[in-house]
C-alpha cells in the first residue's frame, strides 16, 4: 500500500463524529481552566471564574479578588490562549502539509519549515532589523518560512520519480541541519542580551507570551485556518493524486503555491514569538485521520481543536512538573512526538512509501 492511499481511506461512521466533537470541546475547556488555575499561585475553579468575570464587573474587588484577577488576566490567560493559537496553527499546518505532499509524515518541524521560520526570526533579532516595527519579527519568520517551504517542495516534489517519504525526510534533515548551522553562527555573533532572548528558540517556550504578541499571532492564524477550510474540497482532491485532481478541475500548480503561502503563514504565527515546537503537526492530524477519516472538511477543524488541547496540556506539564523551574515546551513535545513517530514507522512500511 502506498503512502497516498492512506488519504483515500474510507471515512469513519458519521454517527460518532458529534460525540467526538463534544468530547474534544469539553476536554479543551477543562484543559484551558486547568491551565489558568495552575502555577506558582494555585487557584480554585471558583477563583478562576470570578477572576475572569472581574473585568466585566463594576463592583469593587477585595484585596484577594484583585490579586486573583491580576493572576488570571495578567499572568495566565494570555499564555493559555497563546498555547491554543500555537497548537491550532501547527496542527492545521501539519494537516495541510500532509495533503500538499500526499504524505502522512509531513510535519513543519520534521521537514524543516519550523526551523526555517525560526531562522528568519533569529536573523531579525541578531541583525537588529526593524524595518516594519513590531511586525518585523513575524514578517521575517513568514518570509523565511515561505522560502523554506518552496525549497522543500522543489527538492521533494510529489509525483516526481523517486520522490517518496524517505526523500521528504532526507530533505527535512538537510534543511534542519543548514538552518541550525546558520542559526548557530548568528547566535555566535549575538550579544549577551540577545543570547538571553534567543535561548528558548532551540527548544520552544511560551514564557514570553503577552497580550500584544497574542494579538499579533491571532489574525494570521484565523486567516490561515479559514482559508484551509475553504480549500478543504481541493485538498481532498489533491490527496487522490495530482493527475486525478487535474482531471477534476483543480489547478494543481497554483493551488500548491497557495498552500505553501498559507502553511508558511501558520508556521510563522506559531514560531515568531515562541520558538520551534515540533511534532504537533505530525501527531494530531494523524490521530484524527484514524478516528474520523481523511476528509479535510472535518480534519482541519478537529486538528485545530486537538492541537490547541495538546499544546495546553504540554504547557501545563512544562510549568508544573518541576516547580519553580519551567521545562521548555519543545522538550515536552519531543518526549511525546519522538515515540509517536517511531510507532508510526513500527506500524509498517506504508508510512515510508513502501509497497505492502
Amino acid at each position: 500500500m502506498s503512502v497516498s492511499s492512506q488519504f483515500a481511506r474510507p471515512p469513519r461512521p458519521k454517527s460518532r463524529i458529534p460525540y467526538l466533537a463534544l468530547l474534544v470541546i469539553l476536554s479543551l475547556t477543562v484543559a484551558l481552566l486547568l491551565s489558568i488555575a495552575n502555577g506558582a499561585i494555585p487557584l480554585s475553579l471558583t477563583e478562576v471564574l470570578s477572576g475572569l468575570a472581574s473585568r466585566f464587573s463594576s463592583s469593587a474587588l477585595s484585596r484577594d479578588e484583585a490579586l486573583n484577577a491580576a493572576v488570571v488576566w495578567d499572568l495566565r490567560l494570555a499564555r493559555s490562549l497563546t498555547a491554543v493559537v500555537v497548537g491550532a496553527s501547527l496542527a492545521t499546518c501539519g494537516a495541510a502539509m500532509q495533503g500538499l505532499f500526499g504524505n502522512p509524515l509531513a510535519d513543519p518541524g520534521l521537514v524543516g519549515v519550523s526551523s526555517g521560520a525560526s531562522l528568519g526570526a533569529i536573523a531579525v533579532v541578531v541583525l537588529q532589523i526593524s524595518t516594519f516595527g513590531i511586525w518585523t519579527l513575524p514578517i521575517g519568520a513568514f518570509l523565511a518560512g515561505v522560502g523554506t517551504t518552496f525549497l522543500i517542495y522543489g527538492l521533494a516534489k510529489p509525483g516526481r520519480a523517486g520522490a517518496d517519504s524517505s526523500t521528504l525526510l532526507l530533505v527535512g534533515i538537510a534543511i534542519n541541519a543548514i538552518s541550525g548551522a546558520i542559526a548557530g553562527y548568528l547566535t555566535y555573533l549575538a550579544t549577551t542580551e540577545q543570547l538571553q532572548s534567543l535561548m528558548f528558540w532551540s527548544m520552544g517556550s511560551l514564557a514570553s507570551a503577552k497580550w500584544l504578541t497574542l494579538a499579533i499571532t491571532i489574525p494570521p492564524t484565523i486567516i490561515g485556518i479559514w482559508l484551509l477550510l475553504v480549500w478543504a474540497g481541493q485538498l481532498d482532491l489533491l490527496a487522490l493524486g495530482e493527475r486525478q485532481a487535474r482531471h477534476l478541475g483543480v489547478d494543481v500548480t497554483r493551488f500548491r503555491r497557495k498552500l505553501i503561502f498559507v502553511t508558511a503563514l501558520l508556521v510563522a504565527a506559531a514560531v515568531s514569538f515562541n520558538g520551534t515546537i515540533g511534532f504537533v503537526g505530525l501527531v494530531v492530524p494523524h490521530l484524527f485521520r484514524l478516528m474520523i477519516g481523511p476528509s479535510h472538511r472535518l480534519l482541519i477543524p478537529f486538528s485545530a481543536a486537538g492541537g490547541a488541547l495538546l499544546m495546553l496540556v504540554a504547557d501545563l506539564a512544562a510549568r508544573t512538573l518541576d516547580p519553580p523551574n519551567e521545562i521548555p515546551i519543545g522538550v515536552i513535545m519531543a518526549s511525546l512526538g519522538g515515540p509517536f513517530f517511531l510507532w508510526m514507522i513500527r506500524r509498517g512500511g506504508r508510512f515510508m512509501g513502501q509497497k505492502q
